[in-house]
């Protein structure tokens, strides 16, 4: 198949989150390209998937009208020619190229994952990233089946927790000290490892995987770090994305972690764009879903109405999520570093029987952390004085006010 010669204004390879939104925005000026099978989807909301709260046609997103969309895998770009060569032969020709191909799950070097000349994960181990994963793990999830989840940071809590929702008997082994150690303080983190223990989750930090062993093409047991071994139906790879970097390597970009984007998210090809996970900008890749939408946001405006776009100058991330219980949920919200150091100010307050934690840190006259779990009513109020980064009033009675009222209304 090959496209007709006339060039789209933009043609944007991807159709996650950002590349979707990008597509949603520019409307009939874009081409969207996405080799999954599926329709966009919200990534985000796959746990929901994966725990049988929404079925999948819940969680997509608009989709773009057929003559604006081709489902197929681009293999190659001709940055010479301006064309996109495609896996099923077709050739689209480009004024602007956008690069929205997201990340891969981080596949862990574990002894025997894979069988001499294999490709393929074994039976029984699931990478946790796109649709297809999330119904193949939804399919092998069955009551009273055992899954060790590999990593214990947001996707690997929120994987386990919804295991733990489908019956599934749950190991979580994490290699950090503590669960979410990106988001929350080790305060905070303990709240999360009880809120999982209470819904049936073996929680294991300080705790390394060093294989896995399978027998017929499938996984058995997860040999741990220290020679003790777990046996299993499921293996679940929560270990972290990387930025998918292929076709802008071989395309002679500039690459980092990343694809390495200015303020205007131009690459080193006046031509070609990069937003989204697979995207660098000023030195951080973080692969969010808020910097994914907002460098959406950003590049619209730029290609649309450039004499009244705003550079991109990043995104001040808000993490927020609940943990469901049938009797008490455990809603998390956490916002900048909440780690601190010697210097700084800290504001903590906990209640113990309502099962409430409220952390913020200020550095100078700055706020540039907090972390809330069990009761989000501040979070609003608080998260926009973060995002403002504005100087705080000396006495710091406004923060208090916002930790103990209602600072969200």
């Amino acid at each position: 198949m090959t496209t007709s010669d006339q060039r789209p204004a933009t043609v944007v390879l991807g159709a996650g989150l950002a590349g979707a939104r990008l597509a949603a925005r520019l409307g009939g000026a874009a081409l969207l390209i996405g080799e999954e099978a599926y329709a966009p989807y919200n990534r985000v909301l796959l746990t929901e998937v994966l725990a049988g709260r929404y079925r999948p046609e819940v969680i997509a997103l608009p989709e773009p009208a057929p003559e604006r969309y081709l489902r197929t895998r681009a293999v190659r770009i001709d940055r010479a020619e301006r064309v996109v060569l495609c896996e099923d032969g077709s050739r689209v020709a480009y004024e602007n190229l956008v690069l929205a191909t997201g990340a891969n799950p981080v596949l862990p070097p574990l002894r025997g994952l894979f069988e001499p000349g294999a490709r393929d994960l074994p039976g029984g181990v699931h990478a946790f990233r796109t649709m297809a994963d999330c119904l193949a793990l939804s399919e092998a999830a069955r009551p009273e089946s055992r899954a060790v989840v590999i990593g214990g940071g947001l996707l690997g809590v929120c994987a386990a927790r919804a295991l733990a929702d489908r019956g599934v008997r749950v190991v979580l082994a994490q290699q950090g000290d503590r669960l979410m150690e990106r988001q929350l303080d080790p305060d905070a983190s303990e709240l999360v490892r009880r809120h999982l223990t209470a819904l049936g989750v073996e929680v294991h930090t300080e705790c390394r995987v060093r294989g896995v062993r399978q027998s017929d093409g499938a996984v058995r047991s997860v040999e741990l770090a220290d020679g003790y071994v777990l046996g299993t139906d499921l293996a679940v790879l929560a270990c972290g994305v990387r930025p998918r970097t292929g076709l802008a390597l071989a395309a002679g970009l500039d690459v980092r972690r990343g694809i390495v984007v200015d303020d205007g998210l131009r690459t080193s090809d006046p031509h070609v764009y990069a937003i989204g996970d697979c995207a660098e900008h000023a030195g951080a890749a973080p692969c969010l879903a808020a910097p994914a939408l907002d460098q959406a946001d950003a590049l619209a405006a730029a290609l649309t109405a450039p004499e009244s776009a705003r550079p991109y100058a990043g995104t001040r991330s808000l993490t927020r999520l609940t943990l469901p219980h049938h009797e008490h949920p455990l809603d998390i919200a956490a916002f900048g570093d909440p780690e601190t150091r010697p210097d700084d100010d800290v504001v903590r307050l906990t209640d113990a029987t309502r099962g409430t934690y409220r952390k913020v840190v200020v550095r100078g006259d700055r706020l540039v952390g907090g972390v809330l779990l069990g009761e989000l009513t501040a979070v609003g109020a608080l998260a926009r004085a973060w995002e403002a980064d504005e100087a705080l009033p000396d006495d710091g009675s406004p923060l208090l006010h916002l930790l103990t009222h209602d600072g969200g209304h």
